[in-house]
């Protein structure tokens, strides 16, 4: 998932993943080994990724990150060349700041230890459920149809804090947030249990459940959860993510982000990712194959 904030609004301290998004440690380095000239490559745009995290990334290329980097190469006039990494404690600091790579593709503004560019898009966490169910009409979580329902949650993640306000805690399934991801999904597997009818439904970063409901056997509703209005929050805006005083490469990357928004849109709800506008309301973007069949 991408590197979110959600550990940070829990404890008072965008995902992740992402949503996700895991937590990275900060190192601070010298103004003057910060600069464009000396760590930003020019024949190619390098990129810090997960081998194995979808829908986000994977090694094969295949994760919409994935095709949001080949868009920014392509405006680049250079190749895509990454630098694999698991995510997780240090991400940043054993990839971006040591000289390894010159961008993280999906990281939560204001996180720390990154600059951040422009937001390219902004999303919700969402509540995934059984389409002809009991629930397919909640809105909010505060809803007293969800009363004595077992719902999914990834441990630490801000959910848990709206479930612990409604007293919907208690009955809950909670799924571990750091793991080894080239064998463990905790989306995936939500997304499963809800349709085997182990929970009633699941919460999860909305680009990983719109993109699990969307590869699910039995037909399921996401509904971005945009009515919320408890703290911590729900939705988040996700930046490219690259190191400290490097001003050059930051309005580089955010005339990419201005010339190519809407292509950048079209791949993320290709994915099943729910896109928000600048006020937090949910917009709707023709995926390549809509705009095929209008024609």
């Amino acid at each position: 998932m991408p590197v979110l904030a959600d550990r940070r609004s829990r404890k008072a301290a965008f995902v992740a993943g992402l949503l996700a998004l895991a937590a990275a440690d900060g190192v601070v380095f010298p103004a003057a080994a910060q600069t464009m000239p000396d760590l930003v490559a020019r024949d190619a745009f390098r990129v810090c990724a997960d081998p194995a995290n979808m829908p986000f990334s994977n090694r094969q290329a295949e994760g919409f990150e994935n095709k949001i980097a080949d868009i920014v190469a392509d405006e680049l006039k250079v190749p895509v060349r990454y630098f694999w990494l698991s995510q997780g404690p240090g991400f940043a600091r054993n990839t971006l700041q040591t000289g390894l790579c010159d961008v993280i593709i999906g990281y939560a503004a204001g996180a720390d230890p990154v600059q951040h560019t422009n937001p390219y898009y902004s999303s919700v966490y969402v509540l995934v459920v059984k389409a002809d169910g009991p629930l397919a009409d909640v809105t909010r979580l505060d809803d007293p149809r969800l009363k004595g329902h077992r719902l999914g949650v990834v441990a630490a993640t801000p959910p848990v804090d709206h479930l612990m306000e409604q007293g919907l805690i208690k009955d809950a399934k909670s799924y571990a947030l750091l793991v080894e991801r080239r064998f463990q999904s905790p989306g995936e597997d939500m997304i499963a249990d809800l349709a085997s009818g182990e929970i009633d439904g699941a919460l999860l970063w909305g680009p990983i459940g719109g993109y699990f409901a969307k590869k699910a056997g039995v037909p399921l509703k996401v509904i971005p959860l945009v009515e919320e209005t408890g703290r911590p929050p729900l939705s988040f805006r996700i930046t490219f993510g690259i190191r400290p005083e490097e001003d050059d490469w930051k309005h580089k990357l955010n005339g990419v982000i201005a010339k190519r928004q809407a292509d950048f849109n079209r791949v993320l709800a290709s994915y099943g990712v729910p896109l928000l506008d600048f006020r937090g309301k949910l917009i709707s973007v023709a995926t390549p194959a809509e705009s095929g069949k209008a024609q």
